[in-house]
């Protein structure tokens, strides 16, 4: 599973893209999806590591 997602999700979410995206750009539009998840996680984790930074300073 898939954080909450089970199978059968996974598999509604992939058929609904790929009827609305078509069999050519799914693999596009999958690449351009993980490279802003991983993008939006290292961003995250810059400000999790200043946050944390800035309170060891304050203490």
């Amino acid at each position: 599973m898939f954080g909450r997602l089970g199978v059968g999700e996974l598999v509604l979410i992939l058929a609904i893209a790929l009827v609305v995206f078509g069999p050519s750009k799914l693999p596009e539009v999958g690449r351009s999806l993980g490279e802003a998840i991983n993008n939006f996680k290292g961003h995250a984790n810059k400000v999790s590591k200043d946050l944390e930074v800035e309170l060891e300073e304050k203490k």
